[in-house]
């Protein structure tokens, strides 16, 4: 029951049921799961311990004040991009359409993922990782990065990191010592920051999932909603109402008893295999509690994953670009490219215009982020235009390949259903 759909999935792979030609009957029983919503208790693959004790928590140096906001990236930065930027073109964007379709990353993609250092990157050096001081900035390069090559698959990469950040930024030195350990090692445990939940209107502010003091700790229930790859997590960050008083932040082990997971495919990021998670009588200890319950951390958390998927929209928004101007200029219409017609050459220079300010307005809340200054008013800014200007560019890229926008021949169309889960989702990703 533990290793659920992901066992399905390696068997629906394996060679050996090729040759016994049990390939397709085994296909059928994991589509049947997966449809049918698939449900298995929580991974128990992994015990969180401590192997050192840390006199505090670390914490990444915050970035020094800069006077003039300059976009040209460090050039350390810059090598980061590039090596992510060849890693998402040649891994993620290949594997993108059968991701979808299977609604889960292939076999060895996220370990390979794992292999650049993505989670490293976020952590302190003193903790095994390489990050010296907190960049938010290299964080959003990266996210961007990542979604030019499929954003479905850029959520499953990322959301390990979102977990190990929290844990840097906010966790105690007990809690550092007993997780951050294994986000640096070879084996990067698959996890999630789980704040959605399947309500209307939903406000991450207010959670349904409750936590109620025990003797003991706390005692969460609830449901969270298009968790990224849930049934393989063996960690989450969960948000939950601490008895009327707000919204906090819960460290839950997947082995822990109570947790189960349902598979729950929705009509975009299929590649990360997203799940509701439920949490049923669950007793954690008190040590659980991370940020210490405070209502000034969930609001950073908040923000900081709005900054991540409007980083995601400029990412896929971009290759939607990318492709939709040699298909303009290739497609022959009445003996000309169409992009000769000015009502298809403005739509193509209003992506453009869009991109370029859905990508200054994140990158300045990033580097005020960064800093320690007030970014609130930037962050909203990148989320209102992430939401409508992201939703358009796909619409947009849909309605310019015309007939063939609505095939899955070309991958227009399922960028337009990932760009419309950017102002749906909350949580997930972490800058």
């Amino acid at each position: 029951m533990g290793f659920g759909l992901a066992v399905l999935n390696r068997l629906a792979g394996s060679k050996a049921l090729e040759r016994a030609g049990l390939t397709e009957p085994v296909r059928n029983v994991v589509a049947a799961a997966t449809r049918g919503g698939f449900r298995a208790a929580g991974a128990a693959r992994r015990t969180f311990k401590a192997t050192t004790r840390l006199g505090k928590p670390a914490r990444p140096a915050t970035a020094p004040e800069a006077d003039l906001f300059d976009l040209t990236p460090s050039d350390e930065q810059q090598l980061i991009v590039e090596t992510v930027t060849e890693f998402a073109a040649e891994q993620l964007r290949p594997a993108a359409a059968k991701a979808d379709e299977s609604l889960t990353p292939p076999d060895g993609l996220l370990g390979r993922a794992a292999e650049l250092g993505v989670t490293l990157l976020g952590i302190p050096e003193e903790l095994g990782g390489v990050g010296t001081e907190r960049s938010v900035v290299t964080g959003a390069l990266v996210a961007e990065a990542l979604a030019h090559g499929d954003l479905g698959l850029a959520v499953a990469v990322l959301a390990p990191s979102s977990v190990s950040t929290a844990l840097v930024q906010w966790g105690d030195a007990d809690q550092q010592a007993t997780y951050l350990p294994a986000f640096v090692g070879e084996n990067v445990p698959a996890a999630a920051l789980a704040l959605q939940e399947r309500a209307a209107l939903f406000d991450p502010f207010r959670p349904r999932t409750t936590a109620k003091r025990t003797p003991n700790g706390y005692r969460l229930d609830g449901v969270k909603s298009l968790v990224p790859r849930a049934a393989q997590a063996e960690l989450f960050v969960v948000s939950a109402d601490l008895e009327g008083r707000g919204p906090a932040l819960f460290i839950v082990e997947a082995a822990t008893s109570g947790v189960s997971v349902e598979a729950e495919p929705a009509m975009g990021l299929r590649g990360a295999a997203t799940g509701r998670l439920v949490l049923d009588k669950v007793s954690l200890p008190a040590t659980a509690l991370l940020g210490g319950g405070r209502s000034e951390t969930f609001t950073e958390v908040v923000r900081l994953s709005r900054l991540g998927w409007a980083a995601l929209a400029c990412g896929t928004g971009k290759a939607v670009l990318d492709y939709v101007i040699p298909y303009v200029n290739e497609r022959q219409a009445f003996g000309e490219p169409v992009s000769h017609r000015q009502g298809v050459a403005f739509q193509v220079a209003d992506i453009g215009i869009e991109l370029e300010g859905l990508r200054l307005v994140t990158l300045r809340a990033a580097a005020r982020a960064e800093q320690g200054k007030p970014y609130a008013r930037e962050a909203a800014l990148a989320r209102k235009l992430a939401t409508d200007k992201g939703m358009a560019i796909g619409s947009t890229g849909v309605q310019l390949l015309g007939g063939h926008g609505f095939v899955k021949e070309h991958p227009v169309e399922r960028w337009y259903r990932d760009l419309r889960a950017i102002g749906v989702l909350e949580g997930v990703v972490l800058l």
